[in-house]
């Protein structure tokens, strides 16, 4: 099969044959259809992310294909049925505390690692092998619709730290890093979840506009000054009522001053979830009073990815029509053009944009 490999760290992609992957039992084999490219890809393959990988290695997490082999513990996936494969590999043998790598991006620690020998390539390739439960259906869609179903590896996440957060129909939600790839989607998820209302800080006017636009009034922009004090007193006055939940997203550049602005914006018996990056660069790490914390009983979660069952479930919300794909703009690439589409997804990784290699 052809496939893009990433040989050494601040190599292009070499786009060449590779040997098919072979199933085994506990596998399923997918063609695959359509595969996102992460607006950060370049900084993982030149090494500037220091993401955790055994090269030579065929990058992408996930993708949507079509069902070329199953193995006999399958009993619902049958031969071309159109799905999601989802990249969230987890070790079978401690359900508890499962071990976990990202197929085609990272394996941190020593049992992703080994995950990783094995689940090891990712979806820039005709073809990818993944374990049998990382394969969900998504019913009947068209071949152009695979690009825009790539959307769903963008959604997962917010959608993970808003299930972690028991989040409810009616409920006050603030996204702190609303302007950004995953936080724009955070907010069409929160809306689709049933949140009454989205409060929306950020520095970028002209996005914080368009959140109103795609969404209407439940959506509450709050343009950030930089004054930590200044800027959680103008989130709360945005809220009609109490901030429930708050959701950060940020990437690993942003202060932990904005941050700690949005997060004290909670309510007391609130909750806060943290899925970005602050810190995760070197520098300060996010400092929060103990008083506060505890005298309030905020509810601080770390999450990272999703439960096993949250692609099924937001198939489910797509479906429905609660949740609209139609928002992302896609463009797509062959898998021969692999490196320019890693290039267009750098400088083009905006709210709602989503860049596509079709194998």
């Amino acid at each position: 099969m052809k496939a893009a490999v990433l040989k050494s760290f601040g190599a292009p992609l070499a786009i060449e044959n590779a040997p098919a992957p072979v199933l085994g039992t506990g596998e399923v084999i997918v063609d695959v259809v359509a595969t996102r490219v992460l607006s950060y890809m370049n900084e993982v393959f030149s090494g500037e992310r220091n993401y955790a990988l055994d090269l030579p290695i065929i990058p992408g997490p996930g993708g949507i294909g079509r069902v070329r082999a199953i193995g006999p513990d399958a009993t619902r996936l049958n031969i071309g049925d159109w799905v999601f494969c989802d990249p969230t590999v987890r070790s079978r043998d401690d359900i508890v505390a499962p071990d976990i790598a990202l197929q085609g991006l990272t394996a941190p620690g020593a049992g992703a690692m080994r995950l990783q020998q094995h689940f090891r390539h990712g979806s820039f390739a005709e073809q990818m092998r993944l374990p049998t439960e990382n394969v969900k259906r998504l019913g009947a869609i068209t071949s152009a619709e695979a690009t825009q179903w790539c959307a769903l590896g963008t959604l997962l996440v917010p959608y993970g730290g808003f299930l972690a957060a028991n989040l409810q129909p009616g409920e006050t939600v603030l996204v702190s890093g609303a302007t950004g790839n995953f936080g724009s989607a955070a907010v069409s998820v929160a809306l689709a979840m049933g949140a009454a209302c989205v409060v929306t800080p950020g520095r970028n006017e002209k996005i914080l506009a368009d959140l109103v636009r795609r969404f209407g009034s439940r959506v509450k922009p709050v343009r950030l000054t930089g004054n930590e004090d200044d800027d959680r007193e103008a989130m709360k006055r945005a809220a009609p009522g109490p901030i429930d939940c708050v959701f950060d997203i940020m990437p690993p550049s942003v202060n932990t001053s904005v941050v700690r602005a949005a997060v004290m914006t909670v309510r007391a018996y609130g909750r806060v979830m943290l899925m970005g990056g602050v810190g995760m660069a070197g520098g300060a790490g996010l400092e929060l009073p103990y008083p506060w914390i505890m005298r309030n009983c905020i509810s601080i979660h770390g999450v990272w990815m999703y439960p096993p069952d949250a692609a099924s479930r937001l198939i489910a919300l797509v479906r429905s029509g609660l949740l609209r794909l139609e928002e992302y703009e896609a463009t797509a690439f062959d898998l021969d053009h692999a490196n320019e589409a890693v290039a267009h997804a750098a400088a083009n990784g905006g709210p709602f944009r989503l860049t596509v290699i079709r194998p």
